[in-house]
Order: structure tokens, then sequence, then C-alpha cells
């Protein structure tokens, strides 16, 4: 049985809402359910559908756990934002929404850059 946790979601336009999903939930799954859709403005008819392969649904964590996707170590290496598709809900979970077209910017201070 899932256990419920909230999570922070922080929208391109600094709003900030809390959402109640179950642990273990796909991140853009919970997101979409509350309307609330991580794809740039290109991006929200055509994506992969949470198959991890388009990349347009990048979002920016507090908190980012260990990669176990290779999107998510190349990621973390060079700055770019995680996906939402790949990730799992867990509590206290801080979630920034980018203001995008396709894809997310690249961040100074991954690895690669240190």
């Amino acid at each position: 049985m899932s256990v419920p946790v909230t999570i922070t979601v922080e929208t391109p336009d600094g709003e900030r809402v809390e959402l109640t999903a179950s642990e273990g939930a796909v991140l853009r799954d919970v997101l979409l359910d509350a309307d609330i859709t991580p794809h740039g403005r290109y991006a929200r008819r055509l994506n992969c559908g949470g198959r991890g392969l388009c990349a347009t649904c990048g979002v920016r964590l507090a908190e980012p756990p260990e990669a176990d996707h290779w999107h998510d170590d190349l990621a973390d290496r060079f700055g770019y934002p995680r996906l939402s598709c790949q990730l799992r809900v867990r509590d206290g979970m801080a979630v920034r929404l980018l203001d995008k077209r396709v894809w997310g910017s690249r961040e100074r201070g991954g690895s690669a850059q240190r």
C-alpha cells in the first residue's frame, strides 16, 4: 500500500503549490493529474508520453536523488534539468518548474563545471 506524501511545486511565475501524492508515483503523472504541466509550451501536446526520450518534462529539484537513469547522470554532470517522467515522488520533495520553450536550460555548477 502506498503512503501519501506532500510535495511542493514552484511554477515558472513563482506560485507555490502543495500536492499530495502516493509515495513512489511518477512525478510527471502527479503534476499532470493536478493540471500542472512540466512540459515546455511547444511540447505540451507532442512529447514522448513519459518514456524518457524527448527530455521536454525537465524540472529542477531542491535535493535531487542519486542518478539511476542515464539522462539523470548526464543532467547532473552538465547542469541540465532532471526528467520528471523518470523521478519517483518522495515526501518533502521540492520541485521547480521551468519557463522553457521545449527543453530546460543548463545551469552552471554541474560536476563537469567544477
